[in-house]
């Protein structure tokens, strides 16, 4: 079997993977969430307002102070959501089991062996193998 064809194996065993199912459901039940999608869409709008403001040659202080207060608020809302809450707890335990794949694969070309190399948890110190800060 040649490396790709098993590569796509490793696809496939990560979407059967039960942290993958969790973070489809989740997902879909964000886009389903008509309340949660007008909130991003607002945030979205509210962020792109707040840019313009930033840029203008005069600059309105007190827009943009009311709309980064607005755009705290309407944060704090999307995140506080059931729906955001669940799909950042699936999102974070996926982006982890990518992490310890990515880190196998990476130690294994640099020479370690298969079987026995350790993931390592937390920052490694190489932002190269990182999903990001957390």
């Amino acid at each position: 079997m040649d490396i790709i064809k098993m590569t796509r194996e490793l696809g496939k065993a990560l979407q059967s993977d039960d942290r993958y199912t969790a973070y489809m459901l989740a997902k879909k039940k964000n886009d389903e969430d008509t309340e949660l999608q007008e909130l991003i869409d607002s945030f979205d709008k509210k962020r792109t307002e707040l840019n313009m403001a930033m840029s203008a040659e005069d600059k309105d202080t007190d827009k943009i102070k009311t709309l980064d207060a607005e755009i705290k608020e309407t944060y704090s809302k999307i995140m506080g959501n059931p729906n955001m809450v669940f799909f950042s707890g699936a999102q974070s335990a996926l982006e982890q089991l990518v992490t310890e794949m990515n880190q196998i694969i990476t130690m294994c070309a640099n020479g370690e062996d298969p079987d026995t190399c350790e993931v390592q948890h937390g920052c490694t110190g190489s932002c190269s193998s990182c999903s990001g800060c957390h």
